[in-house]
């Protein structure tokens, strides 16, 4: 099935909004085996939209527009669908009801322009929108059928979730029975991690299970499509794939599905009723900011340091700074320092010694690391190369990993792909 997804907007068109709608449709339609054939932005024009509205009934078999669904002039998307199908604009009652409704339970009154986005082509078939007042519509225009989403993110994912992809399978004909698996690990690349799964999909001789890959760096997200006659089927298929990739991925996977790394971490020293101090160079805070938001974090975070200085981070925690570079050692001292002076049973100490000079692509730094308890302590050396912000990005995800492999008993240092020799 042929699909095209038309974005619009002056401000998607002009680069002012980063398009994020279309990345996160042309991905959810690749996890359940639909692809986008073509994309196009439109600004708020009537001419430029229509053009583009029959263009796409000539030769796509599906249309997902997002956008243009608001209560302002510059909203075109139904009055121009309207014009495009050749049918009229007509007030649905329902929807108008249905948006009073939303004004009245948020103790408000519902501004006059509103009224617009109960304005719909007369042939179409409402999707509902159970957040927001845009009025989500499919209609045929030419050969196509045209679902039309509002341009609010959340607004959209949920709606192309639970209703469009739904609709978009039907149409297609493909097995409505699907499950995505997603394994996520940090320190392999893409190409590596190929490698090594290179035969995984054979396990299921049908060619039902695909393997795919998403990396935003510094993780990389490893996807399974499986479909069946029913979820059964899915799962049976599923079982021997899953099994064989948490063999050849081993503790280089830190979480799946929609686990993150940073829950897994909480969710082990929940566990064990403990609490954990931070203590940050160069990392902006954020390994503080990934963990100490989520909820119950309250019962477990206890303390962060956050300083470019090693004088400054040792001063914090009571100790004298020690002259020449930052080592191994002197992130397990911070570390044990921290868990003291804070009274957590866990302490991590992230220290980056980086280059100096310009940020360039050679730009780079060393990381040492540690971790401490009443008990042990393990550390970590590691130098990244690519630019300060590759550094900065590579240094999180690595104190959290090893934390995570810390407290699951796993060897904190395994080579990565990321590091220099």
């Amino acid at each position: 099935m042929r699909i095209e997804v038309i974005c619009t907007g002056d401000e998607v068109l002009t680069g002012k909004i980063v398009n994020t709608n279309f990345a996160h449709i042309s991905q959810k339609l690749e996890d359940v085996g639909l692809s986008v054939a073509w994309e196009t932005t439109v600004g708020d024009d009537r001419e430029s939209l229509l053009r583009a509205f029959q263009l796409a009934g000539e030769h796509a078999d599906a249309v997902i527009v997002n956008g243009g669904l608001g209560p302002t002039v510059d909203d075109l998307s139904q009055e121009v669908a309207a014009q495009a199908a050749g049918v009229e604009l007509a007030l649905n009652e329902t929807w108008l009801a249905k948006m009073e409704d939303f004004f009245r339970r948020r103790s408000r009154v519902m501004p006059p322009n509103n009224r617009k986005q109960a304005m719909l082509p007369t042939t179409a078939e409402v999707i509902d929108n159970p957040i927001g007042t845009a009025c989500g519509f499919a209609l045929d225009i030419g050969r196509a059928r045209f679902f039309f989403t509002p341009g609010v993110p959340r607004e959209l994912k949920r709606m192309l979730e639970e209703q469009i992809i739904p609709r978009l399978l039907a149409k297609s004909g493909l097995q409505t029975a699907i499950q995505l698996k997603r394994f996520h690990s940090y320190g392999l690349g893409e190409s590596h991690v190929d490698a090594l799964l290179a035969g995984v999909e054979a396990l299921v001789p049908d060619g039902s299970v695909k393997l795919g890959f998403r990396a935003h760096y510094p993780q990389l997200e490893t996807k399974l499509t499986a479909r069946g006659r029913d979820m059964d089927d899915v799962r049976k298929k599923l079982a021997p794939v899953e099994q064989e990739i948490r063999k050849r991925l081993g503790n280089f996977i830190l979480a799946e599905d929609d686990q993150t790394l940073e829950g897994v971490v909480l969710a082990e020293l929940t566990r064990r009723q403990a609490t954990l101090a931070i203590v940050e160079m160069f990392t902006s805070g954020q390994v503080a900011a990934r963990f100490a938001h989520l909820p119950g974090a309250e019962k477990v975070f206890r303390r962060g340091v956050l300083s470019r200085d090693l004088g400054e981070v040792c001063a914090a925690v009571g100790l004298d700074a020690p002259a020449g570079e930052i080592t191994r050692e002197t992130a397990e001292a911070v570390a044990r320092a921290a868990r003291q002076h804070t009274g957590a049973t866990h302490a991590l100490a992230v220290l980056i010694d980086l280059d100096e000079g310009a940020d360039r692509i050679e730009f780079g730094g060393t990381i040492c690391l540690a971790i401490a308890t009443v008990d042990d302590t393990a550390s970590r050396r590691s130098r990244i190369v690519g630019g300060r912000e590759w550094v900065r990005l590579g240094a999180v995800e690595m104190a959290l990993d090893c934390l995570r492999r810390f407290l699951q008993s796993l060897p904190v240092w395994e080579r990565t792909d990321f590091e220099k020799v």
